[in-house]
């Protein structure tokens, strides 16, 4: 089996039956989020390269790919129902959208998360392999001048001086626990002004100066570029959101033993810098997702060079 990648975008929510093998095409699905972007071109630049297992694999075997599932609830029932056979989801989106979890009850460790969401998944027919080192959450961002100027590493820092600051977040921020409310319940922080900005926006606020602190995604390419400061949350309030690949088991155990291996030798490397980084490549320097997956998969060894 060769691995194949995704294909679409998927859209961040807080925010086709066919086996693997033979002259079935299996399927998997996308929904619309950025660094799930990065990754199934990855998938897909690995494909195209070289196949990663040893032995006669991709025998028979051909790749349909379903564009834009939408939300994770559509994506899971399509799964389940066999429309589709694998997509990636988080695993805090997992474990609060499907299994019942508070936000405020999530593993604070990612590996606490991913076995959790695994064991559950299990229990309805899917396997969740090993996610991925980075997680793509919310987070608190501020400018390097701000960093120096208060004095700031962790998130606990702002509480001395959050009254005379300016926070920005998405529309629905004031009321998401992994956003304002759960700064003010878990940090008790009470910020001077909150500023609701569309997402897009949230960096372009921070370099103006138009706000002080930003809520912001982990894997976001201007936080290297602009060289933002990334609070550390020293209380944990921020829920592990790795990707991990969702897949039925029956087209699991077609796959065989290997595909857990190909899977960590693309995404052992994915940390939260590097995303930032493959990221920046598409975003804000113009290159094509493939064209950057590409030169990834070169410039680590697991595809050969052209």
């Amino acid at each position: 089996m060769r691995l194949r990648g995704f294909q679409g975008r998927r859209r961040r929510a807080h925010g086709h039956r066919r086996g693997l093998g033979g002259r079935d095409p299996a399927r998997r699905g996308q929904r619309r989020h950025e660094a799930d972007d990065r990754l199934q071109e990855l998938h897909r630049a690995a494909r195209a390269g070289r196949d990663l297992r040893p032995g006669p694999a991709g025998r028979g075997l051909r790749r349909r790919d379903q564009l834009d599932l939408g939300d994770e609830h559509v994506a899971l029932k399509a799964v389940e129902g066999g429309e589709i056979d694998a997509y990636p989801e988080y695993t805090g989106t997992a474990l609060q959208s499907f299994f019942g979890k508070e936000p405020e009850d999530l593993p604070k460790d990612p590996q606490a998360a991913y076995e959790e969401a695994k064991a559950d998944f299990a229990k309805r027919g899917l396997v969740a392999f090993p996610p991925t080192p980075f997680t793509s959450s919310n987070e608190v961002a501020v400018t390097k001048e701000t960093a120096d100027r208060l004095g700031l590493a962790k998130i606990s820092d702002l509480s001395k001086d959050a009254s005379k600051l300016t926070l920005a977040g998405s529309p629905e921020c004031r009321q998401r626990f992994d956003c304002l409310r759960g700064l003010e319940d878990v940090y008790g922080l009470k910020f001077g002004r909150f500023m609701t900005v569309e997402i897009p926006k949230r960096h372009e606020v921070l370099t103006s100066g138009k706000a002080d602190v930003s809520i912001v995604f982990t894997t976001d390419p201007q936080i290297q570029r602009e060289s933002e400061v990334l609070l550390e949350d020293d209380k944990s309030m921020f829920g592990p959101q790795n990707s991990t690949l969702v897949m039925r088991k029956e087209t699991a155990d077609r796959a065989g033993p290997d595909l857990p291996r190909v899977l960590e030798q693309i995404q052992q490397r994915l940390t939260d810098e590097n995303m930032q980084e493959l990221n920046a490549r598409v975003d804000l320097d113009g290159q094509t997702p493939a064209a950057v997956a590409e030169a990834y998969l070169t410039e680590n060894g697991l595809i050969p060079g052209g």
